[in-house]
């Protein structure tokens, strides 16, 4: 009896067995390769540069133009808001598996909103949002996000459109005036402890960048990075006694209220919460925002903030 029972107990496991093979057999093959980002195609940096007639900074592969509205005499509670706090256009250029990808930001003024709105589409390029970086600013400025693909010729040739259509509308280059210094004598190794980021000295400006090198960020399948604009940024000027601090933090959606809430207990103004793209996986929220006072006060609040992000801390 043991014998036929150990008998019918092979066969049943060489069944089982046969039927797995088949049915392997008849499974379609899989890429290992299927979930893979396509390679990236390199820039061709020297044909930007010609056709934008402007050089840049270059950064892994990267490419980005940055022009200084100096010509813009701006002023927010007695400070002068100059490039470094905030007052810059930008365009970043980044290859993907197809084509080039553009990420920008260009500083308009009332009289510039219509004609460059309208030059952003007629050059077949995409605004993912208009929005303010401060209040009670004298004169009103806006900042315009833009987006686009296509090869380094076509791109540089919509840029370049609408970088002169800016100068059409206030008659001379942004950047042709000269720059302008605030003052700056905080101590800049305070702030550096607080936040745990060092940051760099411009025309009386510190400014500390800091990345989310902790969220994968993709836009049209293609990654995100720190300069492409995917960042948290705080610029100082003023005196340890009264300050002014002004900047921008990169959220994920569960990190917008907990972050309004501790600026706000912290005596810093939130001036706008907002997006810079439309297609971005995860989803991403951009708040800026604004404060004057004891520049330790500022800093604990903006630690305070920061503690509320996935922002990882260098030592």
């Amino acid at each position: 009896m043991r014998s036929i029972y150990l008998l019918f107990l092979c066969f049943f496991i060489l069944s089982c067995q046969e039927t797995a093979n088949n049915e392997n057999e008849n499974k379609p093959e899989v890429s290992k390769t299927t979930d893979k980002q396509p390679a990236l195609k390199e820039l061709d940096i020297a044909l930007l540069k010609d056709g934008l007639g402007m050089e840049g900074s270059e950064n892994n592969g990267e490419f980005k133009i940055t022009i200084p509205q100096n010509d813009l005499k701006v002023s927010v509670d007695g400070f002068k808001i100059i490039p470094p706090m905030g007052l810059g256009s930008w365009v970043a250029f980044t290859p993907t598996g197809s084509q080039p990808m553009i990420m920008g930001d260009i500083v308009v003024t009332e009289k510039d909103l219509k004609p460059v709105q309208k030059e952003v589409i007629k050059q077949g390029l995409t605004i993912t949002a208009i929005h303010n970086h401060f209040v009670r600013n004298e004169p009103d400025v806006m900042y315009m996000h833009i987006g686009g693909m296509g090869s380094e010729k076509e791109l540089a040739e919509k840029v370049k459109a609408v970088l002169n259509t800016v100068e059409k509308s206030r008659g001379g280059d942004p950047a042709a005036s000269d720059a302008v210094a605030v003052e700056n004598a905080l101590d800049t190794k305070m702030i550096d402890s607080i936040l745990g980021h060092q940051g760099k000295m411009n025309k009386g400006v510190y400014k500390i960048t800091i990345g989310r090198s902790d969220v994968d960020l993709k836009e049209n399948e293609t990654g995100i990075s720190t300069f492409m604009g995917f960042n948290t940024w705080a610029s100082w000027q003023g005196t340890p006694e009264k300050a002014a601090v002004a900047g921008d933090f990169a959220m994920l959606e569960n990190e917008v209220a907990p972050v309004i809430k501790a600026l706000i207990e912290n005596d810093i103004e939130v001036v706008a919460l907002h997006n810079h793209m439309v297609k971005e996986e995860p989803r991403i929220f951009f708040l800026h925002y604004w404060g004057v006072g004891p520049s330790a006060k500022l800093v604990k609040g903006l630690k305070a903030a920061l503690d509320q992000t996935g922002v990882e801390i260098k030592k």
